[in-house]
């Protein structure tokens, strides 16, 4: 089991950038790929982006290329958004999640999720 721990949310203006962070806990973190999904007010939650287990794959939603990175530093159970020219477009929560794959987590398909971390983009 792996419990996901997100930070780094918060307030900024638009064209800013914020990293976010998503500690897992557990010896297996590092077998995990890993992904950063969003939800944004009154809609569906939307996949951003994920990474495989080693950090040689990665996905990135359309809306996310050019401006988003993930990546994972697996010594330190610690997968990384980093989000640059943001939009207020971009305002949502976003979850840390875990999955069988880095393809999986594009398709949908996730076993655990973190709480959360609220980003807003102001205009």
């Amino acid at each position: 089991q792996v419990q996901l721990v997100e930070s780094g949310g918060g307030l900024v203006q638009a064209g800013g950038s914020l990293r976010l962070s998503c500690v897992g806990s557990g010896r297996t973190f590092s077998s995990y790929a890993m992904g950063w999904f969003r939800q944004a007010p009154g809609k569906e939650r939307e996949f951003v982006a994920a990474i495989s287990w080693r950090g040689g794959t990665t996905y990135l939603a359309d809306p996310a290329k050019g401006r988003f990175t993930i990546s994972r530093d697996n010594a330190k159970n610690t997968v990384y958004l980093q989000m640059n020219s943001l939009k207020p477009e971009d305002t949502a929560e976003y979850y840390c999640a875990a999955g069988p794959s880095s393809d999986a987590l594009r398709r949908g398909t996730t076993g655990y999720w973190g709480q959360g971390t609220q980003v807003t983009v102001s205009s």
